[in-house]
């Protein structure tokens, strides 16, 4: 049996990590309602220290960063109002980087994130945040169409368990794995954690 290939690779498309300089980071929704609000994720911390890690090789690049902020309705999930709507202090803005709201899964959608990326010069973004299957899929389906190339950084997101509509569970760990492994079919290179992003860049 032969061995199964992306479509990026049946394309002959570079599969290679873009270098780093080439790159914004856009970090998604990682909020508080996802580590001790509503939402909890499994390995939710795991994932948040990965996303502190990919943060500090973007801030020692000199890379522009943006991070995302779901923005729910007074009372529900992510109301801004509430605990939960609060980034993560470990991947907490500094200086002149970029906070958007959003209020649908995909970034782009109703916030200034293109502009900021186009103000940026950039033609690459890298991701990571909450969750995989979500807003973090939605988002980089998206980039591809406003002609940006993707990585996504495994380590550095997550997401849940979802029932699998015939009473039994997918597992948060096997939604991930299969989510990456369809954006990596066209619309984003993998990087599995943030180390291999640094050994991509040189």
């Amino acid at each position: 049996m032969n061995q199964p290939k992306t479509l990026m690779e049946m394309a002959g498309a570079n599969t290679s990590l873009p270098p780093l300089d080439t790159a914004a980071l856009v970090l998604i929704d990682i909020q508080m309602e996802y580590l001790d609000g509503r939402l909890p994720l499994p390995g939710a911390d795991k994932a948040v220290k990965e996303a502190a890690r990919l943060l500090g090789i973007a801030r020692d690049a000199g890379r522009p960063v943006i991070h995302v902020q779901h923005k729910g309705r007074t009372g529900g999930l992510f109301d801004p109002e509430g605990a939960g709507f609060r980034l993560a202090e470990p991947v907490a803005p500094k200086g002149s980087e970029t906070v958007l709201t959003k209020g649908l899964p995909n970034a782009f959608t109703g916030t200034e994130l293109d502009a900021v990326l186009k103000t940026c010069g950039v033609n690459q973004i890298v991701f990571g945040g909450f969750m995989t299957h979500m807003c973090v899929s939605s988002t980089v389906r998206a980039a591809l169409d406003r002609g940006y190339g993707a990585v996504v950084v495994a380590s550095a997101c997550g997401t849940r368990d979802l029932p699998d509509g015939r009473g039994g569970v997918v597992s948060a760990d096997v939604l991930h794995t299969v989510e990456l492994a369809a954006l990596a079919d066209r619309f984003a290179l993998i990087a599995p954690d943030p180390s291999a992003l640094v050994a991509g860049s040189r």
